[in-house]
């Protein structure tokens, strides 16, 4: 009778592996949820949800908080003014609205209420200047660079120069400064920040920086959050360039209103025969030298 070879140690591990499978089997055992490798991916896609929800939620808090701490920093900046400030503003509200309440109308022959900006500016700075400010129109010109495009400018500025201890401070004077930052298709939470600002803005230009630097972060979170490209007119250099930028500086005066011209009186006319006539008085006082000499 032959020998049967003796069995390798693979072969005896795989079979007392069979047997402790079969055993457990028999006995009515059954293996964990945990070792099935349907179980083991369901736990792991409950694991990836899980973690993908409370991603959202650390998202939507970052999200509120972020548009929370812009508009504190908005009514902090806005809240903060200087005497000069204060003076300045409201010249330049009355003069806003005065000019609107009477119809003063501007060398294009359009009303001012009707929102000729050019005029109204020329209009505002003049009576600035006439209050003792040195007011002017001012025009920004920059040209394109690989960050923004090549554009121009028009607000008014007021240079003071009374503080020989704070030297030269410059108030910036922008009439439609609202409109400057409002966006088409823009979220519900930047158009809440833009509404917070001032039609017309009267601060130094420590005062303009804070403000553009915290709508331009704010507009860039919008078209983040909206999957938008942000068009390069919307960055905080393109802001810059608007006020902050080299400009030309024009002082201007305030323009007649209308039946402002009546009472001034009545200009002087001559009449044609009022005319002939001092001319043949100058000429015969002429002659008349002649003969005498």
């Amino acid at each position: 009778m032959a020998r049967a070879a003796p069995a390798t140690a693979r072969e005896l591990l795989a079979a007392s592996f069979s047997g402790m499978v079969f055993g457990f089997l028999e006995d009515g055992h059954e293996f964990p949820e945990s070792y099935g490798s349907s179980s083991v991916g369901s736990q792991e896609n409950d694991a990836f949800l899980l973690d993908e929800g409370e991603e959202a939620g650390d998202q939507e808090e970052k999200d509120k908080r972020f548009w929370e701490k812009q508009h504190q920093l908005l009514q902090a900046t806005l809240c903060r003014t200087s005497s000069l400030e204060t003076r300045i503003r409201s010249l330049t509200r009355e003069a806003v609205k005065e000019i609107q309440r009477s119809g003063t109308e501007c060398g294009c022959g359009k009303p001012m209420a009707s929102g000729c900006r050019s005029c109204l500016m020329r209009e505002v700075s003049g009576r600035l200047s006439n209050a003792g400010y040195n007011s002017a129109m001012c025009k920004s010109k920059w040209r394109s660079s690989p960050d923004i495009p090549s554009g121009e400018h028009s607000f008014l500025d007021v240079v003071n120069n009374s503080s020989l201890k704070k030297g030269e401070v410059r108030v910036i004077v922008e009439l439609n400064f609202r409109d400057e930052f409002e966006m088409a298709r823009a979220s519900d939470e930047y158009n809440d920040l833009v509404q917070k600002l001032p039609e017309v803005f009267v601060g130094k230009v420590e005062r303009l920086q804070s403000l553009i630097k915290i709508l331009c972060s704010a507009a860039k979170k919008c078209m983040k959050e909206k999957k938008m490209h942000m068009g390069p007119w919307r960055k905080q250099k393109y802001m810059q360039a608007k006020w902050l930028g080299p400009c030309k500086r024009t002082t201007s005066t305030p323009l007649l209103a209308v039946g402002d011209s009546a009472r001034l009186g009545p200009k002087p006319k001559e009449s044609m025969l009022t005319v002939d006539l001092l001319e043949m008085m100058h000429n015969r006082h002429c002659m008349t030298a002649v003969q005498v000499v």
